[in-house]
């Protein structure tokens, strides 16, 4: 048991919540290209890397150590040609906050949608980084995101977290969502109690596990 609620606080704090789907949030934060599940292992890996620099939760200061590292991952993200190349420079800050909001499944309230596109001023364009990476992580952390993409965050981290890869690659019997679909279903079934649904046990039980654990 203390395993397993080891594991779900771990995942809130480096990969599930901002401490997570997600920067997560990674997740929620590349979930804004509107793909689910859009993160792979290698980037969920190197962007909790990212996010966690010098962090040790507990230690003094470890709150801002983490907010600065927050807005650095996101400036950085929004300057990526994937990024750049979904939401390029040209769109008017109404259109960028509502792609953002449309991927993001409609998350925003009206003056939340209106509070964003006023981060841009008057500019007739999304040409401020600065801006743009603030309304990119006022959506990723917008309360509503995080309740629709947490059971899909989470078991999105047990593949990564413990098989070490993405849920539709080898030895995945069917190759591609079957097994995330079953287990985000029950998790699902359990409203998100994952003792309930015995997955984290099953992960942690598991054959290909175990395995990469042995000689």
């Amino acid at each position: 048991m203390f395993v397993i609620e080891t594991c779900r606080e771990d995942h809130l704090i480096r990969g599930c919540d901002w401490p997570g789907y997600c920067y997560g949030d990674k997740c929620r934060v590349r979930g804004i290209f509107g793909v689910v599940p859009v993160v792979r292992a290698n980037e969920f890996l190197t962007d909790t890397q990212r996010v966690g620099r010098g962090l040790v939760v507990g230690q003094a200061g470890w709150e801002t150590v983490l907010e600065n590292n927050k807005q650095a991952y996101a400036l950085e993200f929004v300057q990526t040609s994937r990024f750049l190349t979904a939401f390029p420079t040209s769109m008017t800050p109404a259109q960028f906050v509502d792609k953002l909001n449309t991927n993001a499944g409609g998350v925003l309230s009206v003056n939340e949608r209106q509070a964003m596109i006023n981060l841009f001023g008057n500019a007739a364009n999304t040409t401020n980084v600065t801006a743009r990476a603030q309304a990119l992580r006022q959506v990723a952390e917008d309360q509503d995101l995080y309740n629709a993409e947490l059971n899909r965050a989470f078991v999105l981290a047990q593949y990564i977290g413990y098989l070490r890869r993405n849920p539709n690659d080898a030895p995945e019997p069917t190759l591609d969502y079957t097994g995330y679909d079953f287990w985000l279903g029950k998790l699902n079934q359990f409203n998100g109690n994952y003792i309930a649904a015995e997955m984290v046990k099953a992960f942690i039980a598991s054959d290909e596990y175990h395995k990469r654990f042995g000689p």
